[in-house]
């Protein structure tokens, strides 16, 4: 079975970590765009197909939250999983009712990242089905009443 790549943005301020874990993704299949601030982070967005963002929350200039709320302003199907290694669990909750997918501590299990990747992967298909589907009962609902 041929697997189809996550574009994942992945967004972290500490440049090794990024490198990291992109060459990581990249190896288990996965196409991965790096940026390492919040402001690159929404840059990127609007020049890229992106299916799920792995963001940082602790991050000098705009935090993770700040850039979590405007993606889910701009871009509300992608995906957001968050990382915290500095900040509190109560964060990362105050981030998933938001509207992040989920979050993982810092240093996170490789498994469970791409385990919560599948997941939040599988989420935003979902909802672009449902939104093709809808597209396409409302166009055939017009189409009836020519």
């Amino acid at each position: 079975m041929i697997k189809i790549p996550t574009h994942i943005l992945l967004v972290d301020d500490e440049k090794d970590f990024v490198e990291m874990l992109a060459l990581r993704l990249q190896e288990s299949g996965e196409k991965v765009t790096p940026a390492f601030d919040g402001r690159m982070c929404l840059d990127l967005l609007k020049k890229r197909n992106i299916d799920v963002v792995i963001l940082d929350i602790k991050m000098p200039g705009m935090d993770g939250i700040q850039v979590l709320k405007e993606i889910k302003s701009q871009y509300p199907l992608i995906e957001v999983i968050l990382l915290t290694g500095h900040g509190t669990a109560e964060t990362a909750v105050e981030g998933m009712k938001l509207g992040a997918f989920d979050y993982l501590l810092k240093p996170s299990d490789f498994d469970e990242l791409t385990a919560k990747l599948q997941g939040a992967r599988q989420k935003k298909e979902a909802q672009e089905e449902r939104i093709r589907r809808a597209e396409v009962r409302l166009l055939l609902r017009k189409g009836g009443n020519i």
